[in-house]
């Protein structure tokens, strides 16, 4: 197994544990910021790259989005 695939799994599972601890304290932000975590493990796993280069495309993707859509919600929120 490569390094990449290892980082894949360890995000996952250290996302799917700020879920738990989540549910635990009531924190609604703190799920969301796990499922985040989840789903940047399995693209991670999937197209075998780097997370900081995912989630450099996630903020060019976002910036595009505010450039269509300046009034946007989704991302005004962040």
């Amino acid at each position: 197994m490569n390094t990449i695939l290892i980082q894949g799994d360890w995000n996952i599972l250290k996302g799917k544990l700020k879920q738990i601890w989540a549910l635990i304290i009531g924190d609604l932000l703190d799920y969301q910021e796990g499922r985040a975590e989840v789903c940047l493990g399995r693209i991670q796993k999937k197209a075998g790259a780097k997370r900081a280069a995912i989630k450099r495309a996630k903020r060019e993707c976002e910036k595009l989005w505010l450039q269509i859509d300046p009034c946007s919600e989704w991302l005004s929120s962040r």
